[in-house]
Protein backbone atom coordinates (compact mmCIF):
# COMPACT_ATOMS: atom_id res chain seq x y z
CA UNK A 1 0.00 0.00 0.00
CA UNK A 2 2.99 2.34 1.33
CA UNK A 3 4.61 1.76 -2.30
CA UNK A 4 1.67 2.14 -4.32
CA UNK A 5 1.41 5.73 -2.49
CA UNK A 6 4.71 6.60 -2.87
CA UNK A 7 5.03 6.18 -6.71
CA UNK A 8 1.85 8.43 -7.13
CA UNK A 9 3.20 12.60 -7.75
CA UNK A 10 0.84 13.67 -5.34
CA UNK A 11 1.51 11.16 -2.70
CA UNK A 12 5.59 12.29 -3.44
CA UNK A 13 4.60 15.58 -2.69
CA UNK A 14 2.60 14.81 0.83
CA UNK A 15 5.51 12.80 1.82
CA UNK A 16 7.98 15.33 1.23
CA UNK A 17 5.61 18.29 2.93
CA UNK A 18 4.88 15.63 5.95
CA UNK A 19 8.53 15.08 6.59
CA UNK A 20 9.53 18.58 6.23
CA UNK A 21 7.14 19.79 8.53
CA UNK A 22 7.54 17.17 11.03
CA UNK A 23 11.69 17.88 11.17
CA UNK A 24 11.04 21.52 11.74
CA UNK A 25 8.41 20.74 14.10
CA UNK A 26 11.09 19.01 16.23
CA UNK A 27 13.79 21.61 15.51
CA UNK A 28 11.83 24.00 17.07
CA UNK A 29 10.94 22.24 20.21
CA UNK A 30 13.84 21.29 20.84
CA UNK A 31 16.53 23.50 19.60
CA UNK A 32 17.86 21.56 16.77
CA UNK A 33 19.20 22.40 13.55
CA UNK A 34 18.30 18.61 11.93
CA UNK A 35 17.47 15.59 14.29
CA UNK A 36 20.23 13.84 16.17
CA UNK A 37 21.51 10.73 15.00
CA UNK A 38 20.09 11.73 11.31
CA UNK A 39 21.59 13.34 8.47
CA UNK A 40 18.99 16.19 6.34
CA UNK A 41 19.16 14.41 3.22
CA UNK A 42 15.98 12.58 2.72
CA UNK A 43 14.54 15.89 3.53
CA UNK A 44 15.91 17.80 1.19
CA UNK A 45 15.77 15.20 -1.53
CA UNK A 46 12.42 15.94 -1.52
CA UNK A 47 12.08 19.32 -0.82
CA UNK A 48 14.00 20.27 -3.91
CA UNK A 49 11.22 18.33 -5.56
CA UNK A 50 8.33 20.46 -4.26
CA UNK A 51 10.67 23.68 -6.67
CA UNK A 52 10.68 21.60 -9.87
CA UNK A 53 8.19 24.28 -11.13
CA UNK A 54 10.02 27.60 -10.78
CA UNK A 55 13.30 26.29 -12.85
CA UNK A 56 13.69 27.69 -16.10
CA UNK A 57 14.25 23.68 -17.39
CA UNK A 58 10.92 22.73 -15.08
CA UNK A 59 7.70 21.39 -16.64
CA UNK A 60 5.99 24.60 -16.53
CA UNK A 61 8.37 27.08 -18.22
CA UNK A 62 9.43 24.22 -21.07
CA UNK A 63 5.20 24.04 -22.07
CA UNK A 64 4.59 27.65 -21.44
CA UNK A 65 7.44 28.19 -24.06
CA UNK A 66 6.01 25.34 -26.32
CA UNK A 67 2.62 27.24 -25.74
CA UNK A 68 3.73 30.72 -26.84
CA UNK A 69 5.81 29.12 -30.03
CA UNK A 70 2.89 27.08 -30.90
CA UNK A 71 0.09 29.70 -30.12
CA UNK A 72 -1.81 26.87 -28.16
CA UNK A 73 -2.24 28.18 -24.72
CA UNK A 74 -4.19 25.06 -23.59
CA UNK A 75 -0.59 23.34 -23.63
CA UNK A 76 -0.55 25.14 -20.03
CA UNK A 77 -3.97 25.38 -18.49
CA UNK A 78 -3.81 22.10 -16.73
CA UNK A 79 -1.28 23.48 -14.77
CA UNK A 80 -3.31 26.41 -13.43
CA UNK A 81 -6.87 25.93 -11.32
CA UNK A 82 -10.23 26.98 -13.14
CA UNK A 83 -10.48 30.24 -11.34
CA UNK A 84 -6.81 31.17 -12.91
CA UNK A 85 -7.70 30.49 -16.00
CA UNK A 86 -8.41 33.82 -17.48
CA UNK A 87 -5.47 35.42 -16.01
CA UNK A 88 -3.49 33.07 -17.60
CA UNK A 89 -4.97 33.72 -21.21
CA UNK A 90 -5.24 37.13 -20.55
CA UNK A 91 -1.56 37.13 -20.08
CA UNK A 92 -0.81 34.93 -23.22
CA UNK A 93 -3.02 36.95 -25.50
CA UNK A 94 -0.90 40.02 -24.15
CA UNK A 95 1.98 38.20 -25.14
CA UNK A 96 1.19 36.94 -28.69
CA UNK A 97 0.51 40.42 -29.16
CA UNK A 98 3.66 42.02 -27.88
CA UNK A 99 5.70 39.28 -29.34
CA UNK A 100 4.62 40.85 -32.67
CA UNK A 101 6.78 44.16 -32.52
CA UNK A 102 10.14 42.81 -32.65
CA UNK A 103 12.88 40.49 -31.15
CA UNK A 104 13.44 42.63 -28.07
CA UNK A 105 9.64 42.86 -27.63
CA UNK A 106 9.30 39.47 -27.56
CA UNK A 107 11.62 38.65 -25.38
CA UNK A 108 10.37 40.86 -22.91
CA UNK A 109 6.78 39.14 -23.78
CA UNK A 110 7.84 35.44 -23.19
CA UNK A 111 9.36 36.32 -19.84
CA UNK A 112 6.70 38.41 -18.46
CA UNK A 113 4.08 35.29 -19.46
CA UNK A 114 6.42 32.37 -17.61
CA UNK A 115 6.68 34.20 -14.72
CA UNK A 116 2.79 35.24 -14.52
CA UNK A 117 1.96 31.22 -15.63
CA UNK A 118 4.61 29.99 -12.70
CA UNK A 119 3.82 32.16 -10.03
CA UNK A 120 -0.16 31.36 -10.74
CA UNK A 121 1.07 27.78 -10.40
CA UNK A 122 2.47 28.10 -7.46
CA UNK A 123 0.00 29.94 -5.46
CA UNK A 124 -2.58 27.14 -6.85
CA UNK A 125 -0.02 24.49 -4.60
CA UNK A 126 0.04 27.32 -1.54
CA UNK A 127 4.00 27.77 -2.49
CA UNK A 128 5.87 31.19 -2.31
CA UNK A 129 6.97 32.73 -5.84
CA UNK A 130 10.37 34.42 -5.53
CA UNK A 131 11.01 34.85 -9.22
CA UNK A 132 12.28 32.37 -12.10
CA UNK A 133 15.29 30.35 -11.26
CA UNK A 134 18.00 29.31 -13.76
CA UNK A 135 17.89 26.17 -15.36
CA UNK A 136 20.94 23.35 -14.32
CA UNK A 137 20.03 23.55 -10.75
CA UNK A 138 21.38 20.99 -8.61
CA UNK A 139 17.65 18.90 -8.06
CA UNK A 140 19.34 16.21 -5.98
CA UNK A 141 18.82 12.32 -7.16
CA UNK A 142 14.45 13.01 -7.03
CA UNK A 143 13.05 15.02 -9.42
CA UNK A 144 15.69 13.02 -12.00
CA UNK A 145 14.52 10.06 -11.05
CA UNK A 146 10.87 11.00 -11.56
CA UNK A 147 11.72 12.65 -14.56
CA UNK A 148 13.46 9.84 -15.77
CA UNK A 149 10.74 7.45 -15.05
CA UNK A 150 8.04 8.92 -16.66
CA UNK A 151 10.06 9.17 -19.74
CA UNK A 152 11.15 5.49 -19.96
CA UNK A 153 8.18 4.08 -18.34
CA UNK A 154 10.38 2.15 -15.16
CA UNK A 155 8.88 2.98 -12.09
CA UNK A 156 11.38 0.71 -9.66
CA UNK A 157 14.30 2.64 -9.59
CA UNK A 158 12.20 6.02 -8.01
CA UNK A 159 10.27 3.96 -5.90
CA UNK A 160 12.94 2.16 -4.39
CA UNK A 161 14.89 5.72 -4.14
CA UNK A 162 11.99 7.08 -2.20
CA UNK A 163 11.58 3.98 0.00
CA UNK A 164 15.20 3.59 0.45
CA UNK A 165 15.06 7.51 2.06
CA UNK A 166 12.27 6.51 4.07
CA UNK A 167 13.68 3.36 5.58
CA UNK A 168 16.77 4.80 6.14
CA UNK A 169 15.27 8.16 8.31
CA UNK A 170 13.10 5.71 10.46
CA UNK A 171 16.33 3.49 11.26
CA UNK A 172 18.41 6.33 12.23
CA UNK A 173 16.04 7.80 14.53
CA UNK A 174 15.03 3.95 15.84
CA UNK A 175 18.37 3.66 16.66
CA UNK A 176 19.00 6.91 18.47
CA UNK A 177 15.82 6.68 20.69
CA UNK A 178 16.91 3.04 21.35
CA UNK A 179 20.34 3.90 22.52
CA UNK A 180 18.78 6.35 25.00
CA UNK A 181 15.95 4.39 26.00
CA UNK A 182 17.86 2.40 29.19
CA UNK A 183 18.58 5.13 31.78
CA UNK A 184 18.26 5.45 35.45
CA UNK A 185 15.01 6.43 36.86
CA UNK A 186 16.53 9.32 38.52
CA UNK A 187 19.24 10.37 36.04
CA UNK A 188 16.81 13.35 34.70
CA UNK A 189 18.61 14.61 32.29
CA UNK A 190 19.64 11.06 30.53
CA UNK A 191 15.74 10.97 30.75
CA UNK A 192 15.47 13.89 28.56
CA UNK A 193 17.97 13.25 26.35
CA UNK A 194 15.85 9.54 25.48
CA UNK A 195 12.57 12.02 25.23
CA UNK A 196 14.30 14.02 22.57
CA UNK A 197 14.56 11.42 20.50
CA UNK A 198 11.88 9.15 20.80
CA UNK A 199 9.26 12.70 20.34
CA UNK A 200 10.92 13.00 16.39
CA UNK A 201 10.99 9.25 16.05
CA UNK A 202 7.33 8.53 16.76
CA UNK A 203 6.57 11.96 14.64
CA UNK A 204 8.35 10.82 11.55
CA UNK A 205 6.55 7.24 11.96
CA UNK A 206 3.26 9.16 12.30
CA UNK A 207 3.29 11.55 9.42
CA UNK A 208 4.68 9.11 6.98
CA UNK A 209 1.44 7.03 8.13
CA UNK A 210 -0.84 9.80 7.73
CA UNK A 211 0.07 10.85 4.35
CA UNK A 212 0.70 7.29 3.50
CA UNK A 213 -2.48 6.05 4.63
CA UNK A 214 -4.93 9.12 4.18
CA UNK A 215 -5.40 9.02 7.64
CA UNK A 216 -4.57 11.49 10.19
CA UNK A 217 -3.98 10.53 14.26
CA UNK A 218 -5.83 11.92 17.05
CA UNK A 219 -3.62 11.12 19.20
CA UNK A 220 -0.74 13.47 21.06
CA UNK A 221 2.37 12.16 22.16
CA UNK A 222 2.55 12.79 25.66
CA UNK A 223 -1.11 13.42 26.22
CA UNK A 224 -2.74 9.71 25.11
CA UNK A 225 0.03 7.76 24.95
CA UNK A 226 3.14 7.00 27.35
CA UNK A 227 6.65 7.47 25.94
CA UNK A 228 7.88 3.86 26.79
CA UNK A 229 10.76 4.34 29.52
CA UNK A 230 11.49 4.09 33.14
CA UNK A 231 9.20 5.21 35.69
CA UNK A 232 6.04 5.24 32.98
CA UNK A 233 6.66 8.68 32.08
CA UNK A 234 5.42 10.57 29.25
CA UNK A 235 6.70 12.14 26.50
CA UNK A 236 6.27 15.97 26.33
CA UNK A 237 3.19 17.37 24.96
CA UNK A 238 4.01 19.08 21.37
Amino acid sequence: MVRNWISSRPGQLLLAAALIAAERAAAQLFGWEQWPGTGAEAGMLLLWGIGHCDTMDGPVVLLGKKALAEKNVNLVLPWVLPQDEETIRHAFDHAQAVRELGPQARSLADLHFLETLVRVHRASEGAPYAGLKPAGLDLGPAVPAADRALQTGALEPLVKLLTDAVSAGVRARFETARARQAYAPNDVAAGRSYVQAYVPYVHYVEKIWEVASGTEAHSQCGADHPAPGHGGHTAHQH
